[in-house]
């Protein structure tokens, strides 16, 4: 089998997906086939409970393989590539840190580290919904909006760690209404993510009925920005809120809307779908967003495929409606590109992991 780029021999491969709430760990077999899978509570805020959680996992999944694999982790952030430290990361207590030499020194061997965008797109394309196309866009759309390119079962990793980054570009095409656009957690207004991710389906459904968004999750706090970006870094790969969406977490995000029970993305669609007015509009008008941003990323990068991940990729609509309208926008005579769902799920990102050898 060919991943990234590389002719793989017969062996054991473990993936751990470190995430800001959960660890999860898998061993796969040279064929993909899942032989063993655990997931532990993430130990928040503690860098060498981190590493220890990360490495039991690791020996335990050993264990059970009665081998030594390969390991490869998921992570929330990136490494810098002039330091050598994390960065960018949800999980703040990660950022300039050097987890992958603390780590390899903890396991005793080489690990292979790749945000959790990319192993989303490169489990999708070597054996997901994805298998088989050369040019595969990843996309999550949850609590924040991320991306990774992958071509020829290789991710696409360039010199800034941003490959993808496209939640962090201003929508483009703005109709009336549009600009500013809402503020960004890294500085700026009017990104993507703003408008698609599951946080900003909520915020724009509680604009239209005049009222301002109470969100029970921190979403950019004021915490992030300070301890990772500033006003002098736009450079991101991936930083979003907790978990970037890989889970439904973009759905579960709540915010209050008005007296009453908070509510989240998964709510405004299922108002739309019993035939509210006000989430039918909001559902539009994302939809709408959704096709002229991933226009934009087909002019640009022109993908065989791209493929949704995170909660929102769970709504049937999106599929049929998106590509009805990106050729409006999307500089061709006719688009090709296939819009997926994603076959794997949350373990895409695991599972990537895994594939990073």
């Amino acid at each position: 089998m060919i991943v990234n780029g590389k002719k793989q021999r017969a062996r054991l491969r473990i993936g751990v997906d470190l995430g800001g709430t959960k660890i999860e760990c898998v061993v796969l077999g040279s064929s993909g086939a899942e032989l063993w899978r655990k997931r532990i509570p993430a130990p928040q805020g503690d860098y060498p409970l981190t590493i220890r959680a990360v490495t039991n996992l690791v020996q335990e999944a050993e264990r059970v393989a009665d081998e030594k694999c390969s390991v490869g982790i998921g992570t929330p952030g990136a490494i810098s590539a002039a330091s050598g430290l994390m960065k960018n990361c949800n999980s703040v207590w990660l950022n300039g840190m050097p987890f992958k030499c603390d780590l390899e020194t903890a396991l005793d061997r080489e690990v292979r580290i790749a945000n959790d965008a990319n192993c989303f797109a490169l489990s999708e394309a070597v054996d997901g919904a994805a298998q088989g196309a050369r040019i595969v866009f990843g996309v999550i759309l949850g609590t924040g909006v991320g991306g990774a390119i992958v071509v020829d079962g290789q991710v696409l990793d360039g010199c800034n760690s941003i490959t993808g980054e496209w939640g962090h570009n201003p929508l483009p095409w703005p109709r009336d209404g549009e600009l500013p656009g809402p503020a960004c957690y890294c500085g700026k207004s009017g990104c993507i993510e703003t408008f698609l991710s599951g946080p900003g389906i909520v915020d724009d459904y509680i604009r239209s009925h005049g009222l301002e968004s109470h969100r029970s999750q921190n979403h950019g706090s004021q915490e992030y920005r300070s301890r990772n970006h500033g006003p002098q870094n736009h450079g991101l790969k991936n930083p979003g809120p907790q978990d970037h969406g890989l889970r439904d977490a973009g759905l579960e995000n709540r915010a209050q809307c008005g007296p009453g029970l908070p509510i989240g993305a998964r709510d405004v669609f299922a108002r739309a779908e019993a035939g509210e007015p006000d989430a039918l509009a909001c559902v539009e008008r994302y939809v709408d967003r959704l096709a002229r941003a991933l226009a934009h990323v087909i002019n640009i990068v022109d993908p065989h495929v791209i493929v949704l991940g995170g909660g929102v990729s769970n709504v049937a609509r999106i599929y049929q409606d998106v590509t009805r309208l990106w050729g409006c926008s999307v500089f061709s005579d006719s688009v090709a590109t296939r819009l997926l769902r994603n076959t794997h799920g949350d373990a895409s990102g695991v599972r990537g992991a895994a594939w990073l050898w």
